[in-house]
């Protein structure tokens, strides 16, 4: 059976849009071809660091939800650790009350905007 995962990366503000792209489809990557399915993905864009991590004072964040065999968790924090276009990165293993909750608020977000519209 496979968990479900979320994982936060930070990525340098110095990089083009371009360049930021590549950053999160070589992730993605990395987590599809090891088995990985990806969930949901939210990029949050840029903000500011609640400290300065390498002499910068903001990062781009982005969100993947997925599921996948615990062996994936290690391949993908070293790919973080290796690229030093990564400044921060986070992955937990989701419960099923963390699932649920996710599920609920992304159903709430998709409710809103279509009321918006």
């Amino acid at each position: 059976m496979l968990n479900q995962y979320e994982t936060v990366f930070i990525v340098t503000p110095v990089l083009s849009e371009a360049q930021m792209k590549e950053t999160v489809d070589k992730f993605r990557s990395v987590i599809t071809q090891n088995g990985g399915e990806i969930v949901h993905e939210e990029n949050w864009g840029l903000k500011k660091l609640a400290y300065p991590i390498q002499k910068k004072s903001t990062g781009f964040y982005h969100l993947i939800e997925f599921k996948a065999e615990g062996e994936l968790i290690e391949k993908l924090e070293v790919q973080y650790r290796r690229d030093e276009r990564i400044i921060r990165f986070l992955t937990f293993r989701m419960d099923k009350h963390a699932v649920e909750y996710a599920e609920k608020k992304r159903r709430t977000k998709v409710e809103q905007n279509v009321t918006e519209e």
